[in-house]
């Protein structure tokens, strides 16, 4: 928390994360345009702001893209606000959040978690229809091919796919790209969201990034924000500790 705070006390990182909350995923060059001071002062706001998980990179090709994780923001608001004026800053926050709305792209959710791993039983653990099973309640099958479809598959043997999608972008064990729709919207491509899963190795720990865009609205991001949390945490455990949680964290009631 105190370096979440440290990063929020400078104004020149506020405004890098005013510019990602506009428009999410930018390169080094997009966030400095209008700000008048070096590429390489830029870049040392960019790592304060990364070390306190305020933001994630994923790269797409020889870009590095920048993405905000509203995370920790959340642990704030929780921790100093919510208690205080729920209720009224709600409202507020829900006007807010609608006018907003009316003036930006698709909304994007942004998720990054620390993992005590290696890139490669990450990645295994994102694609193997057994592990994914045993963490998701579903089975991820494809062969993992760019081009290839996928499906997320129910385990209780009905063989119901609740999301499909194709495989754009495969490089095991750091990089996973794919598309989802539900499977009525399979053949509309325009209705369709896309995951980015970027695994990065430090030392004995994995960085695990996932960026899910493209999303339709407001509630499409929300169902993405409940659940990404909740299935990565069950992942998480389930590599360090070699047991998924003790209950099914997605079925925990909201406040």
């Amino acid at each position: 928390m105190d370096k979440v705070f440290k990063a929020l006390a400078d104004d020149t990182r506020r405004r890098l994360l005013d510019r990602l909350h506009e428009n999410n995923g930018q390169t080094l060059g997009e966030l400095c345009e209008r700000i008048a001071m070096t590429r390489q002062s830029v870049t040392q706001h960019l790592a304060v702001l990364q070390a306190a998980n305020l933001i994630g990179t994923v790269r797409r090709g020889r870009e590095k893209l920048h993405y905000l994780n509203p995370v920790p923001l959340h642990e704030i608001q929780e921790r100093w606000i919510d208690k205080f004026e729920r209720p009224r800053l709600a409202a507020l926050g829900d006007l807010k959040r609608r006018a907003e709305e009316a003036m930006t792209d698709k909304p994007s959710f942004v998720y990054v978690t620390y993992i005590a791993s290696t890139p490669e039983k990450v990645w295994e653990a994102l694609t193997d229809p057994g592990l994914t099973a045993a963490y998701w309640g579903h089975r991820n099958e494809s062969d993992w091919r760019p081009g290839s479809r996928w499906a997320h598959v129910r385990t209780d043997g009905s063989g119901v796919e609740d999301v499909v999608g194709r495989v754009v972008e495969s490089e095991p064990p750091t990089r996973l790209v794919t598309t989802w729709a539900a499977p009525d919207d399979e053949g509309r491509e325009d209705r369709h969201s896309r995951v980015t899963f970027e695994i990065q190795p430090y030392e004995d720990i994995v960085r695990l990034t996932v960026v899910h865009e493209d999303l339709r609205d407001e509630g499409e991001r929300s169902g993405a924000a409940a659940g990404w949390p909740a299935v990565l945490s069950n992942l998480k455990s389930l590599l360090e500790t070699g047991r998924t949680l003790p209950q099914q964290p997605w079925l925990v009631p909201g406040r």
